[in-house]
């Protein structure tokens, strides 16, 4: 069926339901940023493959809402479905709530807001039935209409699950456990409802394949003070698992089960949920009796923080990591022009590098090498009908990353491949002053990544330039690549009351780029992990240690435009690269390694 079919025979089950609009959300039943091929209901109805975005369907309309990182690719993806694009943030346009109350205005009878409530956090599920109620109209919730209509809608996965021993993890589910109980006593809460994937893989320090490029498990967790529920497919784990869960005090049960789990909390019992975790069917199955203290889940925080296991494993893996991006930058520079390469093979080409590396797993998110103007599309990936033949010409745009035993990592390196033009030598400055500039912050304790940011935004908008996404996000271990609540971000995220401090041992990418349509794109990215620095009268400082080590190619940058420092700062990362990567390389590819981190 073509997207026009598809919404065609949904608006035929809206009049069947009497729904007068229906929203379909990206996530799945978890409120996951990725989620796997069953969940795609909104890719599925628009024909959109971006990570972000909300599809909401009329009688008569079809809209699609996402962000700055996938306006390009939205146009191009929508292009003759009769979709229309809401840009989001941008000055004039209307949020989702904002839109709906304007639009069941114009009704002339009570509006029916339809979503599946498996699928929509328990904020947006109580903003959508407060917006309706203002018209005495109300909601449906029970109904996935996108499941009705879809004929060959995959199955749900049912991979095995692995653990990750103490030498990774380097806590015991006990111990954290036993941390998460302490924090559940202080708000006087006798359970805690978790239903963030990353979340209950870090607690059980089991790792799963469910979702496409995160290694995690479909599963809900009821944590009490003497046991743990975990509600996932028990088939996924083996009797070792099973006996370790035993020990722990883990019960497990069906993963469809949840919901009836919920209806079972007794009148008196106060239990801890994450308004933006939990999805609104589950929220609506717990009794109105028992007290809920909607507050943020607190093993975002715990696993955030990266212990000294984890830390000394995260710089094992960039380790393996640079050495796979350095031998992929020389073999595609001396490559080309002598044989055939397009962006899914170059893309497959990293890839092959990344699983020579010991204990690699699989990349950590979909690959976007995108050439020449493909890079203005933030979040390009190649497909057959794009996939474009590199040439000796312009620049390719590579961010990719790989999920290894010693942790996962997000890097972009922009690589030269023939002739560049003077402004993209400007532009390709810009961004690694930027990226620099970050990356030698020096912040006192409390500081965030609002108040950061500036220091990579300057350079840009000294020349009254921007770039429309977040200068980083927090990753995680052979979790989430992008991980709460770290970020960089000049602005407050919408719906957002507070940003947290930035903390020893969180990890954060620092990310700048430009993006200019039909021309070119340029992003370089290395990730950070924030330590101790020095205290004194004034406090306690906090500074940035660099974790990625791979050349910048020196091909498009202009000393000219760069201060003394930032050649220093330069210079200094590049020696830095010479000396923990050359040792790996063959003989001709340290020679090439030795020209490319020269002093400039």
């Amino acid at each position: 069926m073509t997207v026009q079919e598809r919404i065609a025979k949904l608006r035929e089950r809206m009049d069947a339901y009497g729904i007068d609009i229906y929203i379909v959300p990206t996530a799945d039943y978890h409120q996951s940023e990725y989620v796997g091929d069953f969940f795609k209901c909104r890719e599925y109805m628009t024909g959109f493959t971006g990570s972000a975005g909300t599809a909401v369907f009329t009688k008569k309309a079809a809209y699609l809402w996402t962000d700055g990182r996938y306006f390009i690719q939205a146009v191009k993806e929508l292009e003759e479905s009769g979709i229309m694009l809401q840009k989001s943030g941008e000055p004039g346009v209307p949020g989702i709530g904002e839109w709906l109350e304007a639009e069941i205005q114009k009704m002339e009878h009570a509006p029916r807001i339809g979503f599946d409530g498996r699928t929509v956090s328990i904020a947006a599920g109580k903003r959508y039935e407060e917006i309706a109620g203002r018209m005495s109209g109300r909601i449906c919730l029970e109904k996935d209409l996108v499941g009705e209509i879809w004929d060959d809608r995959p199955d749900l996965p049912s991979e095995p699950a692995f653990s990750l021993e103490l030498c990774y993890a380097g806590e015991s589910t006990a111990s954290k456990l036993e941390r998460l109980r302490t924090e559940m006593q202080k708000s006087g809460a006798a359970y805690c409802v978790i239903t963030g994937l990353d979340d209950i893989g870090w607690l059980l320090n089991m790792r799963g394949r469910d979702v496409a490029y995160c290694p995690l498990i479909l599963s809900y967790a009821v944590i009490g003070m003497d046991n743990m529920e975990l509600y996932a497919d028990a088939d996924k784990f083996d009797d070792t698992v099973k006996g370790k869960f035993a020990k722990d005090h883990i019960e497990l049960h069906s993963y469809a089960a949840i919901q009836e789990r919920m209806r079972k909390f007794q009148p008196g019992e106060t239990i801890l949920l994450d308004p933006e975790q939990m999805n609104y069917a589950l929220y609506r199955s717990i009794p109105e009796d028992v007290k809920k203290l909607e507050a943020e889940n607190p093993v975002i925080r715990m696993k955030a923080l990266k212990n000294e296991t984890e830390i000394a494993n995260i710089r094992k893996a960039h380790l393996k990591d640079g050495i796979a991006c350095t031998k992929f930058m020389y073999w595609l520079k001396t490559k080309i022009g002598t044989e055939t390469i397009t962006e899914i093979q170059a893309s497959e080409k990293l890839e092959e590098f990344r699983a020579e590396q010991e204990h690699f797993i699989g990349p950590s998110f979909a690959p976007i090498c995108a050439y020449k103007e493909h890079a203005a599309i933030v979040h390009y990936s190649a497909s057959s009908k794009t996939d474009a033949e590199l040439k000796k010409e312009g620049m390719i745009l590579c961010d990719t990353g790989g999920h290894y035993m010693e942790g996962s990592t997000d890097i972009t390196r922009t690589i030269v491949l023939g002739n560049v033009t003077e402004e993209e030598k400007k532009h390709f400055t810009t961004v690694l002053c930027s990226m620099l500039n970050l990356a030698d912050a020096r912040f006192l304790y409390g500081c965030t990544g609002m108040s950061l940011d500036y220091a990579a935004r300057e350079p840009f908008w000294r020349q009254h330039l921007n770039f429309n996404h977040g200068t980083g996000h927090g990753v995680g271990y052979l979790g989430n690549i992008h991980e709460p609540p770290a970020r960089f971000f000049w602005k407050m995220p919408m719906g957002t009351c507070t940003i947290p401090a930035l903390e020893p041992g969180m990890v954060i990418t620092d990310e700048p780029g430009i993006y200019i349509e039909n021309s070119h794109g340029i992003r370089t990215e290395n990730e950070l992990l924030v330590v101790k620095d020095t205290e004194n009268e004034y406090g306690q400082f906090l500074r940035f240690e660099t974790l990625t080590f791979v050349p910048i190619d020196l091909d498009a940058v202009d000393p000219e435009q760069m201060t003394d420092r930032e050649r220093r700062l330069l210079n200094a990362y590049h020696t830095q690269v010479w000396e923990k990567i050359s040792s790996y390389l063959g003989e001709e590819e340290r020679e090439w390694l030795k020209r490319y981190t020269r002093e400039i």
